[in-house]
């Protein structure tokens, strides 16, 4: 599958460039994280602690938390962070 932004009549902030997993990641500023990933091609988001499932965003409005990784040492869920130049997100061991 792959994800892309509309362009055609669409105007976007200024890109800004973070950190995920040690690989640099542009966006638009402010965009949420989880659509940046989701673009970037990273759909799993984490691994569920149960089971070891992949999990990724599922709501993208904030209400089941599947999307939940770190950023800046913070646990945060994708869906409703902002993108913003500099942040460092780490996929990995989010939960674990």
């Amino acid at each position: 599958m792959s994800l892309v932004r509309v362009t055609n009549g669409v105007t976007r902030p200024a890109a800004v460039t973070f950190d995920v997993d040690g690989v640099s990641v542009s966006a638009p500023a402010g965009e949420p994280l989880a659509t940046a990933l989701a673009v970037a091609g990273l759909l799993t988001l984490r691994d569920s602690p149960r089971n070891g499932a992949p999990r990724g965003a599922f709501c993208h409005m904030g209400l089941c938390q599947e999307c939940v990784v770190s950023v800046d040492g913070r646990t945060v869920q994708a869906c409703l962070t902002p993108v913003r130049d500099g942040m460092t997100v780490n996929l990995g061991g989010t939960l674990k």
